[in-house]
C-alpha cells in the first residue's frame, strides 16, 4: 500500500509540474503580448486518512490555475492618439466586431485594459482583431446625459465619422471698446462710432453684428453716457438690443461701466457682464465686463478703440484627429481649430478581478466570482485614469519565469526518480518469489 501510494504520488507530482511548466510556457510566449495577464499554477498537498504513525500512505499533490488579472503591466508610449491603456485597476469596455451585423440593440460585452483602437471603413474604433470600443455619445453640444452605472444597456459602439462637415455657430462674444469721454460732454459734435463684428451662424455662414455708439450731449457738464444699438445681419439688419451705458467718473474705477440699462433686447447680467442676444438661428452671449471692472466697455480720454473683440465659432469644420483625455472623454479635434467632446469612456471595475473569466486576445468576462461591476468616470473612485498614446506591456517577468522554468525542471526530474525507485524496489519484491 505504502508503495503503490509513493508511485500515485510520483505520478501526481509529474502532473503538477507539467501543468506548472504550461503556465511558464505561457507566460514567457506571451512576454511580448500587449496588456497579457499571468497564469500561475499553485500547489496543494493531498492527505489521505490511515494512521500516519504507524503506515503513511502518500497523498500526492494537486494543482489550482489561475490569471493575475490584477496584475498590471507597465505602460509605454506610442504614435496613436487612440492607444489606450488604463493607467489604474479597472477596464475599458468592448464588443466583439461581428456582433455590429447582427446588432438588435445591445452587444455582449467583456473587458480590456488596454488596445490599439483604429478607425476600419465605417468609422468604427476596432483593434486588429476585432474588439470594438464602447462608449456614451455625447450630445450634439458636447454635453452627456445621466447613465446607469450598473447596466451596459446604453453603451454604444465609438464611431468616428472622418469625412462629416460640421457647423460651428458663435455662441458667445466679448466686446472691449474703449470710447471717448471727451464726446460726452457739452459742446461736442456727439457723432456716432460704429463697430462691426462677424460672427457664424448655424451652418457656418459668416454673419455680421453692427454696433452703434452715440454719446449723450448735455447742455451742461459731463453725462458719461452713450446708447449702444445692436443690429443683426442675420435678421435683415433688424435691431436686436439697445442699451444705455452709464460710466464712471470717480477716483476709484474711473471710466468703467457704472451702469447698464436695456431699452430693448435681452437684459444685462451684472453679476457676469453679459447680455443675451437673440440672433438669427439662436442667442449670443455678448459680454461687455462687468460693473467697475476694467475688462470689457470702458470710457476714458482717448480715441475709439475696439481694444479686445473675441469669439468663439468658425467656418465649417472637417475633423482632422481624435484625442482622449484622462477623464475618460474622447474628443473630435477638427481643422478650424475648435474641439467637441463625442463620447465618454467609462471605466469598469469589478470587486475580484481575477474572478473575471479570460477570453481569447486579452479579454475578459464579467462572472460570478468577479462580482457585479459598475461604470465609474475615469479619474474617479479606485479604476485609474484613462491613458491614450499609451498601451499596457505584458505582465511577464521573464526572467522570473525562468528561474521557475529551472525549479520545475528539478523538481519534474525529482518525480520521475521516484517512479524510477519504486520500479525498482516491486521489482526486488517479484525477484523474491524466484
Amino acid at each position: 500500500m505504502t508503495i503503490s501510494s509513493s508511485l500515485n504520488a510520483g505520478v501526481a507530482g509529474l502532473n503538477a509540474n507539467a501543468n506548472r511548466l504550461a503556465t511558464i510556457s505561457d507566460n514567457i510566449a506571451n512576454s511580448a503580448t500587449y496588456g497579457y495577464k499571468r497564469a500561475q499554477t499553485d500547489f496543494h498537498s493531498v492527505v489521505t486518512h490511515g494512521n500516519a504513525n504507524t503506515s503513511y500512505s502518500a497523498g500526492g499533490v494537486r494543482t489550482t490555475n489561475f490569471r493575475l488579472i490584477d496584475d498590471r503591466g507597465p505602460l509605454i508610449a506610442t504614435t496613436n492618439s487612440t492607444d489606450l491603456a488604463i493607467d489604474g485597476r479597472g477596464f475599458l469596455a468592448v464588443t466583439d466586431a461581428s456582433a455590429l451585423t447582427a446588432n438588435a440593440g445591445s452587444y455582449p460585452i467583456s473587458l480590456v485594459t488596454t488596445g490599439s483602437f483604429r478607425a476600419d471603413s465605417e468609422g468604427v474604433l476596432r483593434t486588429a482583431t476585432g474588439q470594438v470600443l464602447m462608449g456614451w455619445p455625447a450630445n450634439s453640444d458636447g454635453s452627456l446625459n445621466t447613465f446607469p452605472r450598473d447596466t451596459m444597456a446604453a453603451l454604444e459602439p465609438v464611431r468616428i465619422n472622418a469625412n462629416q462637415y460640421v457647423g460651428n455657430p458663435t455662441t458667445q462674444m466679448r466686446l472691449g471698446v474703449n470710447l471717448p469721454a471727451s464726446e460726452s460732454v457739452a459742446g461736442s459734435a456727439g457723432a456716432s462710432h460704429d463697430l462691426t463684428v462677424e460672427y457664424f451662424g448655424n451652418l457656418g455662414t459668416s454673419e455680421a453684428l453692427e454696433f452703434t455708439f452715440t454719446p449723450t450731449v448735455p447742455a451742461t457738464g459731463t453725462s458719461n453716457i452713450w446708447t449702444m444699438e445692436v443690429r443683426d445681419s442675420a435678421s435683415g439688419g433688424a435691431l436686436v438690443g439697445e442699451y444705455e451705458l452709464t460710466f464712471n467718473d470717480t477716483q476709484i474705477g474711473g471710466g468703467t461701466l457704472a451702469t447698464v440699462t436695456a431699452t430693448s433686447g435681452g437684459a444685462y447680467n451684472p453679476t457676469t457682464g453679459e447680455i443675451e442676444l437673440t440672433v438669427g438661428g439662436g442667442t449670443i452671449a455678448l459680454d461687455i465686463g462687468e460693473i467697475g471692472e476694467a475688462n470689457g466697455m470702458t470710457q476714458l480720454a482717448s480715441t475709439f478703440s475696439p481694444v479686445a473683440i473675441s469669439k468663439n465659432g468658425t467656418t465649417v469644420a472637417t475633423l482632422s484627429s481624435v484625442e482622449v483625455d484622462e477623464k475618460g472623454f474622447l474628443h473630435a479635434v477638427y481643422d478650424q481649430g475648435f474641439t467637441r467632446r463625442i463620447y465618454q469612456l467609462p471605466v469598469v471595475d469589478v470587486p475580484n478581478p481575477n474572478g473575471l473569466i479570460a477570453l481569447n486576445n486579452q479579454s475578459y468576462q464579467i462572472s460570478p466570482a468577479s462580482g457585479p461591476f459598475y461604470l465609474w468616470d475615469a479619474g474617479d473612485g479606485p479604476t485609474g485614469s484613462t491613458v491614450g498614446y499609451s498601451r499596457e506591456e505584458s505582465a511577464t517577468d521573464v526572467a522570473a519565469e525562468l528561474t521557475q522554468l529551472i525549479q520545475t525542471q528539478r523538481a519534474y526530474s525529482s518525480n520521475a526518480k521516484v517512479i524510477q525507485t519504486v520500479d525498482e524496489m516491486l521489482q526486488e519484491t517479484t525477484n523474491i518469489k524466484r
